[in-house]
């Protein structure tokens, strides 16, 4: 059985890269605004009021259930809390396929 690498979990639970960049900026967003909660020992009534949602979307935010927020929901609470969330984003990486001509390359051939 031939074993599969992937950079991450999202690549390997996604099915295209738009939704694992969804899901990795997601998930990032999630876990700083539970920091937050934790650091600040927040009850989720008081954590609602500083993000500006109500205390059930608190409790989803606590259990994880990041398919229940949008990024821009999450990008919303983060700024009401004071956070300063940003995006980057990198420049793809293109492979080149090996040509005849290039023949003693360290490229791969890409198959389609």
């Amino acid at each position: 059985m031939k074993s599969t690498h992937f950079l991450s979990v999202w690549d390997a639970i996604t099915d295209t890269p738009q939704e694992t960049a969804s899901m990795k900026a997601r998930s990032k967003l999630m876990m700083e605004l539970s920091e937050i909660i934790n650091t600040r020992k927040l009850r989720q009534k008081n954590a609602a009021e500083l993000f500006g949602v109500t205390q059930p979307r608190v409790s989803d935010l606590i259990r994880g259930k990041i398919h229940l927020f949008s990024l821009g929901m999450l990008m919303d609470m983060a700024a009401a809390a004071g956070m300063s969330p940003e995006v980057t984003v990198s420049k793809p990486r293109y492979k080149r396929a090996a040509t005849r001509d290039n023949h003693n390359s360290s490229v791969s051939t890409i198959a389609a």
